[in-house]
């Protein structure tokens, strides 16, 4: 349930707000509260992320997150295994972009014959 996808944009968005709460997070990678406690709950437990309570100023307690020395090197190998899957999704895009043009001209050509 822990997507590279997921994990990298959890490290990242942490990282770049380590007091975003977990509603923040639900929204901004799109998925459910649930999903978002799941996956934080699964960082916390592989050490890569701890959380630690304050009280925010609504008075109810919040959470600062926090990524570990461990959290950094995930965050940086993840972030490798990442980019090199959306590479592979691109080049499949633009391969099969290439065919559909292809197959476009070539039916043009018929057309004209």
């Amino acid at each position: 349930m822990l997507t590279d996808e997921y994990r990298y944009k959890i490290l990242k968005l942490i990282e770049a707000n380590p007091s975003i709460s977990q509603r923040e997070l639900a929204s901004q990678l799109d998925i459910s509260l649930g999903k978002t406690n799941f996956c934080l709950k699964a960082l916390i437990e592989k050490g890569l992320l701890k959380a630690s309570n304050f009280k925010n100023s609504k008075k109810k307690s919040a959470y600062l997150y926090f990524l570990t020395p461990k959290g950094f090197e995930e965050k940086a190998s993840v972030s490798v295994r990442f980019l090199k899957h959306k590479m592979r999704e691109y080049e499949k895009l633009e391969a099969e972009i290439a065919q559909i043009r292809n197959d476009l001209n070539q039916q043009k050509e018929s057309d004209i014959e």
